[in-house]
C-alpha cells in the first residue's frame, strides 16, 4: 500500500533556526515534492516566525529520520499527517 505524507512545520523565530532549518530541508531534498512557505509580511512589517508545508515521498523511515531531525531544532514545532492510497 502507498502512502502519502503532509508535514507541518511552524517555525517561530525564522532569524535564529533559519541556517539548521535548511540544512535538514537540503539534507532530505529527495523526499520533498512540495514546499510552500507562508508569513505575514506587509510594508512595515516582516513576520519572524512563519509555516511551512510540505509534501513528502519516500519510506516510513526516511520520514520518520526527516521528522526526528526537525524536532530536535529549538523553535519549531512538528506536525505529520499520513494518508494511505
Amino acid at each position: 500500500m502507498s502512502k502519502r505524507y503532509v508535514m507541518g512545520i511552524c517555525v517561530t523565530n525564522r532569524v535564529e533556526n533559519a541556517a539548521e532549518l535548511q540544512k535538514v530541508l537540503t539534507d532530505c531534498g529527495c523526499y520533498i515534492k512540495t514546499r510552500l512557505g507562508l508569513h505575514d509580511v506587509s510594508e512595515n512589517l516582516c513576520a519572524p516566525g512563519g509555516l511551512i508545508i510540505l509534501e513528502i515521498y519516500g519510506g516510513d523511515a526516511a520520514i520518520a529520520d526527516m521528522e526526528a531531525k526537525l524536532k530536535v531544532i529549538k523553535g519549531l514545532q512538528v506536525q505529520k499527517m499520513e494518508f494511505d492510497l
